[in-house]
């Protein structure tokens, strides 16, 4: 890691040029260093510092400025850039900024200033290897991003890395999914736009505890700064730099059967029969890496031979079920499948620096195996090099058979282990690699699905960096299976909307521990439904049935309602299609401005009209808090004034779910599967919270709202049913509903 204490401070500004979108600087007095400030887009700038010689992996969807031509203009002390309602200003003497907009200073360079008179740590220092930049925070300003982390939200007063990990577990820093990209209530975010591992320490004590630092080893420091009124219009900004997801298909947000694993074909099928047969909603069942494949030579996209005799069989009877087919991969090849040699000579694999193989050895020591004897033993294995264009697109045309034979997407699984010794194709090493690998390769794999299955492509992906929200969708890696593991699991999905990447799931009953109980595997099913995207998975049963009669018929009711959440659902995912909001909207995200309301972690919105408290202590109490406003209770219909927190008892077959008033939540009918959802009429009822003064957001033909200033009046076919909260009356005339307060 890079030690901001021992770079060099920067410092000797000189205007060079100016540019259409900027201008470009020498900095130093003897050393120089070059410095490019632009204006990426109103509110977006940008400071390069260093050369540009290596890959960039295509982290930036849009890598060129856009938006009106922003002026430079020289002032006392520095230059200073507008773009929009927004300036930057650097100053000398030593290099510093000040990012100002409307109403005033937003953020600037760090002021925590040494006894000594300098500041404690380089606003902006270069060393050895690598770079560091510091900004100011203030007393009480949270910050929030950094991707997939799993304790708190606020990650003020840590020191984290975005490094890509496999991080067996949510229990630790470390995270399958990073994003060097966070911000600030205060109206500014930082994104360090780089494949190298970066260190925050936001707030950290040991460097200062008034400060964000950022320090990274690269040849380069490229780094975006964000300003806007809200997070939304931060997060809007960040996924227009970096890109944004197509919505993922509609079967996609049915329920996901998993476990690790079914050990035979037969088991499978029967699987399949039984979900039918019990009346539980699915429309994916998955088929993990010893499911399908014989671990000793894998991955070579072939089924293991001894139990797939027929393997298009096998997959024609589980879809005759209406089920999709998850298949298991990873970016890696035993040596002691043919395959490996081949690719070896073709040259398709990552190399050692002396020209050969590398070889990636799972044992963390002779003996021994990271997964202990939780798992099979993984054989040593080649790792493919995705920056060969041509084993790139060898690997992505091997899918071809796979979805031929009756695969609809691919659970692509690890991607986090590659060495820094690791020489790639491209010229890169394996310490600049790492972090960007889980992204080539879930690129990869997302392209395969597109080419071999026209429509809607996604994969069921594990690992990320910046950019990864374009190849949808990510799921929470291995939790314990115990209350915390769920908290865990909840606020990793949290951190990673807030990181700009709008969907998430997680594996519903814990992957690894004791079995859960029926309590805990309920609890985890009901906060799942409100998820973006929906799988029950993990080391044992995980099936509902497998807990009991009573479990069984609580859990179906909770798959059911998930269903009739879909219209709603896929609308959210069209928000975030266009905007990169998530759907899971964490306190800090949906309410800024409310600073209580920060401090509750464990709740969410859940798209624009749901607050969601999932239950995640074996007592069933819930401590949760209502911001301002009116809140209805979904299952008892009291309307509670916000502006509090409230302790609820929630009994074993419910979740605390209120509805924001004012809106309208639009269900689909119960089906057992999506085929099933009529899609011209995709609504059967409207649960209206107070006065309806936002139109119902779904997937489908739209419902009008027409507004009076004691009235509201939705467009609704006559066969939707209504019901409505907080005192408010209905009168159905045809094809419109008007809605008043009773008296």
């Amino acid at each position: 890691m890079t030690d901001p204490r021992q770079c060099t401070r920067l410092e000797g500004l000189t205007l060079a040029e100016r540019t259409r979108s900027g201008g470009r600087f020498t900095v130093g007095d003897g050393d120089k260093v070059a410095l490019e400030l632009s204006a990426h887009a109103p509110g977006v700038f940008r400071l390069r510092f260093g050369p540009r010689t290596k890959p960039d992996y295509g982290l930036l969807a849009t890598p060129e400025p856009s938006g009106p031509v922003p002026e430079l203009r020289e002032v006392e002390g520095g230059f200073k850039l507008f773009a929009g309602r927004y300036a930057l200003k650097l100053k000398d003497k030593p290099l510093r900024l000040h990012l100002t907009g409307p109403g005033g200073s937003i953020v600037e360079s760090i002021t925590d200033q040494h006894f000594r008179g300098w500041s404690r740590l380089p606003c902006f220092g270069r060393g050895d290897s690598g770079w560091t930049a510091a900004l100011a925070l203030e007393s009480g300003e949270s910050i929030y991003g950094l991707g997939e982390k799993f304790g708190r939200l606020d990650r003020r007063g840590s020191l984290l890395t975005s490094r890509a990990e496999d991080a067996l577990g949510v229990n630790t820093e470390l995270a399958y999914k990073n994003v060097p990209f966070c911000w600030s209530p205060r109206g500014w975010g930082a994104f360090v736009n780089t494949p190298a591992s970066v260190s925050h320490g936001v707030g950290w004590p040991q460097w200062s505890h008034r400060s964000y630092v950022v320090a990274l080893a690269d040849e380069a420091l490229d780094l975006f700064l964000f300003a806007g009124e809200t997070p939304a219009e931060i997060i809007d900004a960040f996924t227009a730099l970096t890109g944004r997801p197509a919505v993922p298909p509609l079967w996609g947000f049915g329920a996901w059967i998993s476990r690790a694993y079914y050990r035979t074909a037969d088991e499978a099928t029967a699987m399949a029969a039984e979900l039918r047969e019990r009346r539980i909603p699915a429309d994916v069942l998955t088929l993990d890496g010893r499911a399908w494949l014989e671990v000793k030579t894998r991955f070579d996209f072939t089924f293991d031979k001894t139990r797939y005799p027929d393997p298009k069989a096998v997959l024609d009877a589980i879809r005759a079920h209406d089920l999709r087919v998850c298949c298991w991969e990873y970016p890696y090849v035993s040596i002691h499948n043919p395959l490996f040699k081949e690719l070896a000579d073709k040259g398709y694999l990552l190399k050692n620096a002396d020209g050969s193989a590398l070889v990636f050895d799972w044992d963390v020591k002779p003996g021994s195996s990271p997964f202990g004897a939780v798992l099979t033993p993984l054989p040593e294995s080649g790792i493919l090099d995705f920056t060969n264009p041509d084993a790139y697109a060898w690997w992505r045309d091997r899918h071809g058979p796979l979805f031929d034979l009756g695969v609809d997407v691919i659970k692509s699984d690890f991607g986090e282990q590659v060495p820094a010794a690791a020489r790639a194709f491209n010229g890169d090493d394996g310490a600049r690699l790492h972090n960007v690998y889980p992204l080539l390769y879930n690129q990869c794999v997302f392209e395969a699905t597109a080419k071999f299955k026209p429509g809607a492509p996604m994969v069921w992906g594990r690992s990320g960096w910046t950019g990864s929200q374009r190849y949808p969708v990510q799921w929470g890696g291995d939790p314990q299976s115990d209350w915390e593991g769920m908290a865990a699991s909840i606020r990793g999905g949290l951190s990673w909307g807030m990181s700009g990447v709008p969907f998430y799931s997680t594996d519903i009953g814990g992957f690894y521990g004791d079995q859960p109980s029926k309590e805990l595997y309920l609890r985890w099913v009901e906060a799942g439904v409100f998820c973006s995207h929906f799988r029950i998975h993990g080391i044992g049963l995980r099936e509902p049935w497998q807990f009991g009669p009573e479990a069984e018929a609580i859990a179906r009711r909770w798959f059911e309602f998930r269903y009739r959440l879909i219209p709603y659902i896929v609308a959210a995912a069209e928000t975030s299609a266009a905007t990169g909001m998530p759907v899971q909207r964490a306190m800090p995200l949906a309410f800024p401005d409310d600073s209580i309301a920060r401090h509750f972690e464990g709740q969410y919105m859940f798209g624009p009209a749901l607050l969601v408290a999932p239950v995640i202590r074996a007592d069933h109490r819930v401590e949760l808090y209502l911001p301002e406003g009116l809140w209805h209770d979904l299952w008892t219909g009291e309307s509670l004034p916000g502006g509090r927190a409230i302790t609820v008892e929630a009994p074993l077959d419910w979740i605390p779910v209120y509805g924001r008033d004012g809106h309208v939540l639009p269900l689909g009918p119960v089906v057992q599967h999506t085929g099933a959802i009529d899609l011209d009429a995709p609504v059967n009822e409207l649960w209206a919270f107070g006065l309806p003064r936002h139109a119902p957001e779904f997937s489908g033909p739209p419902m009008a709202l027409t507004l009076a200033a004691d009235a509201a009046t939705v467009a609704a076919a006559e066969g939707v049913k209504i019901r409505a909260w907080g005192g408010i009356e209905h009168a159905r005339k045809g094809g419109l509903v008007t809605f008043r307060k009773r008296g």
